[in-house]
């Protein structure tokens, strides 16, 4: 008899992943039951990430959800931070959020000269999210359309300061 060990089939391979497969189904759904006061006591995980290559020709990694990593563990929020888009052009900075399932009525924004705040609630979800906007702006004159889950902010600049500078003279 050899001292090699016995090689594991196939379908003993699989057998095995399926048991496991079944054990975590299984505990997934008794995480899903419904309480005796007919509310959930589990929150949403919601996690996504997108990447894009910035103007340097760096890839950067933007994530949203509810799932925030703090060290080697994750961490539940209550609020989930939605997809964002900042656009810059000349005059004007246009951010775009993503917030599906929230009626118009339910939704919140604060503009300062250089932060934007995003609320919006509903009665299973909820939405924050803060962010500083890349060059400072006139408040108050902010306009916001929600549409299909789709909030637009637009906000104008505020005055540009001359580039050239000034010239100083030497005494």
């Amino acid at each position: 008899m050899s001292d090699r060990r016995r090689r594991r089939s196939f379908f003993d391979i699989f057998d095995e992943f399926m048991r496991e497969f079944e054990r975590e189904f299984e505990d997934m759904f008794r995480a899903f039951d419904i309480g005796e006061s007919g509310e959930r006591p589990f929150k949403p995980y919601v996690y996504g990430f997108r990447i894009t290559v910035g103007p340097d020709g760096k890839p950067k990694v933007e994530e949203f959800g509810n799932v925030k990593r703090i060290g080697s563990k994750p961490k539940i929020a209550e609020e989930i931070e939605p997809l964002v888009d900042v656009i810059e052009e000349e005059d004007i900075i246009k951010v775009v959020a993503e917030m599906p399932g929230v009626e118009k009525e339910k939704v919140k924004v604060k503009a300062t000269e250089d932060t934007l705040t995003i609320q919006g609630t509903n009665t299973n979800r909820k939405y924050y999210k803060e962010l500083k906007l890349p060059a400072n702006v006139k408040p108050e004159t902010a306009k916001a359309t929600y549409r299909n889950g789709v909030l637009e902010v637009t906000l104008e600049k505020a005055e540009k300061r001359s580039k050239s500078g000034v010239e100083v003279k030497i005494e």
